[in-house]
């Protein structure tokens, strides 16, 4: 029985595809609530870092929520897993987990990504 050898940088080729499509699914989108979008939602308005984490929770549950809406595939579009960067109505930042699509708290802050404003 004969194996097929490839090209040498037919391997190379592969693994670069690989590392690319994994970094671009890992990237984090930023959702910046400044925006006018974003602005007028009820849970967003006025938030900063300073908020409880649970209203946090629910401003960037509803930005998602929003987000999902608006894609073309709203059941796929951020999963559970996934993160997302908030930057609130002050300019302080941080970065959320999605838990639970379907749940008002479906997301949780990733601890130590806190950002004051610039």
């Amino acid at each position: 029985m004969k194996y097929k050898r490839t090209r040498p940088g037919v391997n190379l080729l592969v693994w670069g595809l690989v590392v690319v499509a994994y970094a671009a699914a890992a990237a984090t989108i930023v959702f910046d609530t400044r925006n006018p979008e974003y602005r007028d939602l009820s849970r967003v308005g006025h938030m900063t870092l300073h908020a409880p984490d649970d209203a946090r929770r629910l401003g960037a549950a509803q930005v998602a929520a929003l987000y999902r809406a608006r894609s073309g595939t709203p059941f796929s579009t951020l999963a559970p897993g996934s993160t997302i960067k908030v930057v609130w109505a002050d300019g302080s930042a941080e970065t959320v987990r999605i838990t639970d699509p379907a749940s008002p708290l479906g997301t949780e802050p990733v601890p130590g990504t806190q950002q004051a404003p610039e």
